[in-house]
């Protein structure tokens, strides 16, 4: 064990120097980090809420908005469907109590709506359902029912998305490493460090952003619409500017998803803030052609079901640009902006929890953890010198090079240390010289015996190590089901136990054991432990 090639000490003394380079900027203060060369700007231990301060807000999805929302997307495209040549005539779409009806016209043409329809409906993951069930009732009445796998499945894929989403408009704060994450089926937590103020981001992630253009119905009577009656086809939103509430159209001509951009901006009449977007390609060409064939009716521009505005259409739009504008200020204008530039959310997100860290608590826990790990590394240091000597100074080297192999993964990595992965740092040290007591302790047990000193050390690093590996393995069992079933906290001590296992099996067993064998080569008989 104590013949080491050429490649393997390069090998060895690559992955200690790389990784004690990488922690290099963990160490350092920002302002001097930053004058770093570029591949170790990018490689930092990112602090945790708990010790850098910050917001932490507990969002809970209001899953029961994903039925309506299939509902509406399902009949906006039946209905293009249908329109689509060979024409399908068809009567008017009803969506009560939960599913899509309508009556086909011809009686002859009910097979054909049928396999039209068909395609629109896709397996829901691997139940063997479909995730939508498509009956023919009384002849002509086509019935679709969306099935609970379909329902299920379009959950969690909302959940999928709303996180995404999330992350990029917390991203668009310019927040330094943010934590977003899954908490159930229907949870998201945010964690910002840095944030002392949350109600800005309680009101940009609780904002849905569903940006939609619909053309005002003109011919619903005002009457029926104060006693929110909409007309077949039409819907009342509010519309807090003009003053009362407007039917509109339920068909959408244009979508949030057709936005290429989004900015806040100023009028360049009035100069009040309004919200400058720009379409995709595809939203510019509809855009053009809706405004070219409604001249002279009003239409409305509505976020998260709420009117903003609902000018008149004077003239065909080309450009594939619009604003919009309804009494925004600056920072509002740009929340808008931002919400609609990162996505709408696929469900609502209501904040059912928040809390604010102070940065100054977060120094006190980092002061704490550095005196606590500083004591406890001394103390090491000086035990092991005072009983083993020259091999306590290899053994002390090992600890040194470990803890800065920790930092320098977690760097690569850009993990997050929290409060609970200061404690994981601290219980490392005690533990990582663990494998040196016992490989030093067998090579005196081996000495004792009468061996030499070549054999004493060959047996000793032989018989320790799979004692040494045998109680690691037991440890990262624990710590990786820590990782798994674990949240918040108890994750952030996994990973720093994780990373230390796997960093102190290497230092103690592979590089102490270089160390002695270099030694041993230049002065074979000299063995004082």
């Amino acid at each position: 064990m104590l013949d080491f090639p050429a490649w393997k000490k390069w090998l060895t003394w690559a992955a200690v120097i790389v990784g004690v380079l990488l922690s290099v900027p963990s160490l350092l203060p920002s302002s001097v980090s930053r004058q770093l060369p570029g591949w170790m700007t990018g490689t930092k231990v990112n602090l945790g809420l708990d010790l850098a301060g910050g917001s932490y807000i507990l969002l809970e999805a209001q899953t029961s908005d994903v039925r309506n929302q299939r509902l509406e997307t399902m009949r906006d495209t039946i209905i293009g469907e249908m329109r689509r040549a060979p024409r399908l005539p068809i009567g008017d779409i009803s969506t009560r109590d939960g599913r899509i009806s309508f009556m086909v016209r011809d009686v002859g043409q009910v097979d054909a709506v049928r396999e039209r329809l068909l395609p629109l409906t896709a397996g829901a993951g691997l139940t063997g359902q479909r995730d939508w069930d498509i009956e023919v009732r009384d002849t002509t009445r086509v019935v679709m029912t969306p099935t609970s796998a379909g329902l299920t499945a379009a959950v969690e894929q909302a959940m999928v998305d709303a996180t995404e989403v999330v992350r990029r408009r917390v991203d668009e704060l310019g927040t330094r490493e943010p934590t977003i994450i899954r908490q159930g089926s229907n949870r998201i937590v945010v964690q910002v460090p840095g944030l002392q103020d949350p109600q800005q981001l309680k009101e940009l992630l609780g904002r849905t952003a569903r940006l939609e253009f619909k053309l005002v119905d003109t011919t619903a009577d005002p009457a029926a619409i104060a006693r929110n009656q909409a007309p077949i086809g039409s819907q009342i939103l509010p519309y807090p500017s003009g003053g009362a509430p407007i039917a509109v159209r339920r068909s959408t001509i244009i979508s949030g998803d057709q936005i290429a951009d989004a900015r806040q901006e100023y009028d360049p009449q009035t100069g009040a803030p309004i919200v400058g977007i720009r379409f995709n390609g595809e939203g510019g060409r509809r855009f053009a052609r809706v405004t070219q064939e409604n001249v002279g009716k009003p239409f409305a521009i509505i976020v998260d079901n709420q009117v903003i505005s609902a000018p008149n259409i004077n003239e065909q739009i080309l450009g594939g640009a619009a604003s919009i504008s309804g009494g925004f200020t600056v920072e509002s204008a740009n929340q808008l902006a931002i919400a609609l530039r990162s996505g709408k959310l696929p469900v609502d997100l209501a904040v059912i929890e928040e809390s604010t860290i102070s940065p100054e608590l977060g120094a006190d826990s980092i002061r704490s953890g550095v005196i606590a790990g500083a004591i406890g590394t001394g103390a090491v240091v000086v035990l092991m010198l005072l009983a083993y000597l020259r091999f306590g100074v290899y053994a002390n080297i090992a600890l040194i090079v470990n803890v800065l192999m920790i930092l320098g993964v977690m760097a690569l990595f850009n993990a997050t240390l929290t409060l609970p992965g200061i404690a994981g740092f601290v219980l490392t040290i005690g533990a990582a010289v663990d494998a040196n007591v016992l490989i030093n302790e067998r090579i005196r047990e081996e000495r004792r015996r009468g061996r030499s000193v070549n054999a004493a050390v060959e047996f000793g690093y032989k018989e320790a190590t799979r004692a040494i590996f045998d109680a690691n393995v037991t440890n990262a069992i624990a710590a990786i089901m820590m990782f798994v079933f674990g949240a918040g906290p108890v994750r952030g001590f996994a990973v720093v136990l994780i990373i230390g296992i796997v960093t102190s099996v290497f230092t103690a067993v592979t590089f102490t054991r270089l160390m002695v064998a270099d030694w041993l080569k230049k002065r074979p008989r000299e063995l004082v432990i």
